[in-house]
């Protein structure tokens, strides 16, 4: 009731509600696009070709990211994957790259160049994606199948997907919250609906326990309790700011501390590692029928076997990865320590300068590990117990994290807006 009361004040101001009610118009937009079907398609052959399962399970991937587009189709069937790849390389870039790592530290200029190659690079990753879809898994859909047809579509896909990019940019720039995230937040909220019904129906058909769906229920909310005390929690780093007279008055003498959170990267990592374990099924589909999938089919697919295996601890390393890659690109412990070393700031027992870099470095890592592992787990176990218990959650962890992440995230935003107002927050 507290939250709903919060959020009732900050839709009372003209500008929040302003930026609010943009981001809900934009979702809605979102969601529009999402049942534009494409044209030229056989819709009959379309239901088949996804009744048969003959498809990776990765599959469920697209349908995540998208929010059901890839298998009904639409325009926006592609959904952001392309952007968050393109985003991912341009990152990894800053690491390899002197040219790239200049550019992240010029600021603003710098980062408006690093976005102009980000865009350039989903151009060429969607049209890549777009054609191996079109002309592999969905070749056999197509009621004209000639080099035309598969080029068109390959090109509306591409155009819908940069036209999620600049959805997701408005939102930004306009709205609140992260504008990608909220997308693929979208979609999978846009899914629940459809997914109540068909529990509703294996319910009455038999196929589904009442015993199994309230251990479902019971797991599901044991991971929505997990996943917010894993991002709302904190390791508090004491720091004590010495005294000091300016003119006639005294400055600093109090004590403070600083947040570091558990998961400072927040569901990004998940996001990348799901983004990036679907490109060799995007490779596969340019050999459609060939051994090359085949064999991902079976090493690469949570649907295979030894795939299932493979694919969990691809899984958990991407996740762990991208947790400390994105980790050490938002927290900065160096220009933490600059700032506090100017201020008169330090941390009790700890020599200001580069121990106190070292300090900070040695924490965030060790905290880091436990969101690292956490969304690790969650991610992972949904795809294990699908495999060998046959109840169909194969993404319901990914979803709970995703969703609930993408949630706080914006709240958070919400709050931090509100709380320059003098607002009280909302986020305890």
């Amino acid at each position: 009731m507290e939250l709903l009361k919060k959020v009732r004040e900050a839709f009372g101001i003209k500008e929040l509600r302003a930026k609010m009610i943009f981001t809900v118009l934009m979702l809605i937009v979102f969601r529009i696009g999402a049942n534009i079907p494409v044209p030229g398609i056989n819709r009959e052959t379309l239901a088949e070709l996804f009744s048969e399962g003959s498809g990776l399970g990765l599959l469920d991937l697209f349908n995540l990211f998208s929010g059901g587009s890839f298998s009904n189709f639409t325009i926006f069937a592609l959904g952001v994957t392309p952007y968050i790849t393109a985003s991912i390389i341009v990152q990894l870039l800053t690491v390899a790259f002197p040219y790239f790592e200049r550019l992240a530290k010029e600021g603003m200029e710098g980062r408006k160049k690093m976005t102009q190659i980000t865009r350039y690079m989903t151009v060429v990753l969607a049209l890549v994606q777009a054609f191996g879809l079109t002309y592999g898994l969905f070749r056999r859909t197509m009621i004209n199948q000639n080099w035309i047809t598969y080029i068109v579509t390959s090109l509306i896909l591409t155009a819908g997907t940069m036209f999620l990019m600049w959805l997701g940019e408005q939102i930004n720039e306009y709205g609140v919250g992260n504008g990608i995230s909220l997308l693929i937040f979208g979609g999978i909220i846009s899914r629940v609906p459809s997914m109540l019904g068909t529990i509703g129906t294996s319910l009455a058909g038999g196929t589904l326990s009442v015993v199994t769906l309230i251990v479902f229920i019971i797991l599901a909310i044991a991971v929505v309790v997990g996943i917010i005390a894993i991002q709302q929690g904190t390791r508090r780093i004491p720091v004590q700011y010495a005294k000091r007279v300016v003119g006639r008055k005294m400055y600093g003498g109090q004590s403070t501390h600083i947040p570091l959170k558990v998961n400072q990267a927040g569901v990004i990592p998940i996001i990348f590692a799901l983004s990036l374990l679907q490109f060799p099924l995007v490779i596969s589909y340019f050999w459609a029928g060939s051994g090359f999938q085949a064999f991902v089919e079976k090493y690469l697919s949570p649907s295979g076997n030894p795939g299932v295996w493979v694919y969990a601890v691809l899984n958990i390393l991407l996740i762990v990865f991208f947790n400390y890659f994105y980790t050490a690109i938002t927290f900065n412990p160096v220009e933490i320590s600059d700032n506090m070393k100017q201020n008169g700031g330090f941390i009790p027992g700890i020599r200001p300068g580069r121990a106190t870099v070292d300090y900070l470095t040695k924490v965030m890592s060790r905290v880091s590990i436990v969101g690292a592992v956490f969304l690790a787990v969650i991610a992972t176990m949904p795809t294990l117990v699908s495999q060998y218990t046959g109840l169909n959650i194969r993404f319901g962890g990914t979803s709970l994290l995703i969703a609930v992440g993408v949630a706080l995230d914006t709240m958070q935003q919400l709050e931090n807006q509100m709380l320059m107002r003098n607002y009280q927050g909302f986020l305890k």
